[in-house]
């Protein structure tokens, strides 16, 4: 299947790419499986290395995968270039380094004769589902600890997002041995074919409650671990005495960071009866300041939602909120223009 990849501050199309065959599926997976034994039987300093040398390839291309990152997202250029790029550059090394500091070894006699001795070894091929919401972080994330630990990866992009990883992919080639990072495309069927297949050892996934449901269940077929990152509600809590200039300041900015595409975004506010209708009116200053428009302007603090649907999804439960006899304060408007901006 031939899947349009949009840029949805302007909604037209950057690119076409072919979702994954069932051909190329199984190469990726009888790679990974071939590369497993080849590289969990380097010891741990040798490993350490190469995830170095990773992220010193990495940061040479920064800019093309910052850019390749923001065309897809419409996350706002210094975002990325500046925090989150950095941000999972130190994370790989902190892996790199944590591939010489596994814990959990331990030895002790429990029988007259006998030493007991606790071994950690990689579980196998790990098969990594990541979400569009932070393409570039989730594949270090997923990427990182896996190979740390002598497993070999395959992982699977948002289909709305694939650009970064198919990057990050490419140019593991000249770092890692053969087949031990790999990359099919697709959705929830490709991932389904992973799930299933017996030389997964291991499944990660990071995306909604329904989703993990789903690879949860399809998992206990062979009784796979499974590592479930799943959607979230993040509350804010205010308290009588809190300062509300600085309170309107970190909510403002915890709602709207990745424009609210966040798992961990405050999402709602419950304040203290005595400074709610306060702390509602210097919501809203600080809401009518924020500036939206081009990603790579350096004016803009927040930019579009991923697509059509999901904007207009959001703009529905604004709708029926109101309905429900909650009060517009401010915004609520689909943006008149070209983009998927609210």
């Amino acid at each position: 299947m031939k899947r349009a990849i949009l840029n949805p501050a302007t909604g037209a199309i950057i690119k076409e790419i072919n979702d994954s065959t069932a051909q190329e599926i199984e190469e990726a997976l009888e790679s990974a499986a071939t590369a497993f034994p080849v590289w969990s039987e380097l010891i741990p300093s040798e490993r350490m290395k190469r995830l170095l040398d990773f992220a010193d390839l990495l940061e040479k291309y920064a800019d093309e995968i910052c850019e390749l990152e923001v065309s897809e997202t419409g996350k706002p250029w210094s975002t990325m270039r500046d925090g989150e790029f950095p941000f999972g550059l130190d994370n790989l090394r902190f892996f790199a380094g944590a591939a010489r500091s596994l814990d959990g070894t331990g030895a002790g006699s429990f029988n007259h004769g006998y030493t007991s001795v606790l071994v950690k070894k990689p579980v196998g091929v790990v098969a990594s589902i990541a979400p569009w919401n932070f393409p570039f972080i989730m594949a270090i994330w997923k990427i990182g600890p896996a190979l740390a630990a002598g497993n070999t990866v395959i992982i699977k992009p948002a289909p709305q997002t694939p650009s970064s990883t198919i990057k990050i992919v490419d140019l593991a080639k000249e770092i890692f041995p053969k087949g031990c990072l790999n990359v099919v495309l697709g959705d929830g069927e490709v991932a389904q074919q992973l799930v299933l297949d017996k030389r997964i050892s291991m499944i990660s996934i990071t995306g909604s409650s329904d989703s993990g449901k789903k690879v949860m269940k399809s998992a206990s077929e062979n009784v796979k671990r499974v590592h479930l990152e799943l959607g979230g509600k993040a509350p804010v809590i205010v308290r009588a005495d809190a300062n509300l200039n600085q309170v309107a300041q970190a909510i403002s900015l915890a709602c709207t960071y990745n424009s609210g595409q966040d798992c961990t975004a405050a999402t709602r506010i419950y304040a203290h009866e005595s400074i709610a209708n306060e702390l509602a009116e210097k919501m809203k200053e600080k809401m009518e300041s924020i500036r939206f428009g081009d990603p790579k302007a350096t004016s803009t603090d927040i930019g579009p939602l991923i697509s059509e649907k999901h904007r207009d999804l959001v703009h529905q439960k604004v709708t029926l909120a109101i309905k429900d006899g909650a009060t517009l304060l401010t915004g609520g408007k689909i943006f008149d223009g070209k983009g998927f901006f609210y």
